[in-house]
């Protein structure tokens, strides 16, 4: 089975989240994962499976009903309500379940993405206890396990299963269709929120485009040669693309509102919507606010850090950056002024301006990924 062919496979029915591992990994890693999964994530249903061909490990990662339903009260999942407990969407609660549609209904109150959405949050919220190792990896304490083993590599990659009998639906009625409303619904069931509302604009912005196109077209038709007609038709068209913008902008606010209505997110939070960093650490307490055990991280620390740790380095990055755009100009002047050197070693400045460029890109790439883990804890 080709590396991408897992991608394409539904194993089991019992699996909601796929976690692979290098044909390398030995049987300690494995276990030293599998136990801390299971203690520290006792909501989590593991199956570990070998691939004979391959000699590919996987986790195939699942949870019950029950636990579902305690994960979504954990992570504020908002669910529709009931028409006799008034309606709209609410934040699921495990000591008010009554009161949200299709409760009862195992096999259809959680969507695929939801579920998948709960135990993606719990995985990538093991953290590690102080002291703990594998092999040369050392965790900090409070530290996000799974995170890091993906990036160091010991973990191959996690992802989720589709469902094929619902792509097998959208394919249908989505891609195969011509010429028919998108099927926004059904798209935010399975993918979510986001990305219904981003095909939902991508939809109006195509729509909306005819309107320029069509009203283009036929100035550029009665359009004639001379200047003066051309002039005017492109102040008409400018005229009318400043009116066709506002119209669009507005038009697109109030289709938006009613997509974030429909779906339940009109009232809620942005930081209900932002996704939890897994790679945050702090110490526990229990949160003035809502009561719930959270990780706290003192902002004084932060700003501590920022000002004698990151302000620093980006100074020093910009002024290496300086001093190298400034070596790289005089290499040019100095080339430029030795007639007698061949022609293509005139552009030897500009090719070590490009590789600097390139290097320097990746290095302070890493830079920033480690000053953000750092310095927003």
């Amino acid at each position: 089975m080709s590396h991408k062919a897992w991608m394409k496979t539904v194993p089991t029915e019992n699996c909601d989240v796929l976690m692979t591992f290098p044909d390398t990994t030995d049987d300690h890693t494995l276990l030293w994962l599998l136990n801390h999964i299971r203690l520290g994530i006792p909501e989590l249903i593991v199956q570990v499976r070998h691939h004979k061909h391959t000699h590919v490990y996987a986790f195939f990662v699942t949870a019950t009903y029950e636990s579902l339903l305690r994960g979504a009260d954990e992570i504020g999942l908002r669910k529709p309500v009931k028409a006799e407990f008034g309606g709209g969407m609410r934040s699921f609660s495990c000591e008010e379940d009554y009161i949200y549609e299709n409760i009862e209904n195992e096999l259809y109150f959680f969507t695929s993405q939801e579920r998948q959405n709960i135990i993606r949050y719990w995985l990538e919220n093991l953290r590690a206890k102080q002291g703990e190792s594998l092999h040369n990896i050392h965790f900090l304490e409070g530290q996000p396990i799974i995170p890091e083993l993906a990036a160091r590599g010991v973990i191959q990659q996690v992802f989720p299963l589709h469902e094929q009998r619902i792509l097998k639906r959208l394919m249908k009625s989505w891609v195969q269709a011509v010429c028919e409303a998108q099927p926004l619904d059904e798209i935010c069931d399975y993918f979510g929120v986001k990305i219904a509302m981003y095909f939902a604009w991508l939809g109006f912005y195509t729509s909306a485009m005819v309107y320029p196109a069509v009203f283009g077209s036929i100035l550029y038709t009665i359009t004639e040669s001379d200047q003066t007609s051309q002039d005017i038709c492109c102040v008409v068209f400018a005229i009318f693309n400043v009116i066709w913008s506002t119209l669009f902008l507005e038009e697109w606010k109030r289709r938006g509102a009613e997509f974030a209505y429909k779906w339940g997110t009109l009232d809620t939070p942005p930081e209900s919507i932002e996704e939890p960093r897994p790679q945050f650490r702090g110490v526990k307490r229990i949160s003035p606010v809502t009561s719930a055990e959270e990780f706290y991280y003192p902002p004084w620390k932060r700003l501590l850090f920022q000002c004698l740790v990151s302000l620093p380095v980006c100074l020093a990055c910009l002024s290496c950056v300086f001093l190298l755009m400034l070596g790289c100009f005089q290499l040019q002047e100095f080339v430029l002024s030795i007639r007698e050197l061949p022609r293509i070693l005139r552009f030897l400045p500009k090719i070590v301006l490009a590789v600097i460029v390139t290097a320097c890109d990746e290095v302070y790439k890493k830079i920033a990924y480690w000053l953000n883990d750092m310095g927003a804890w």
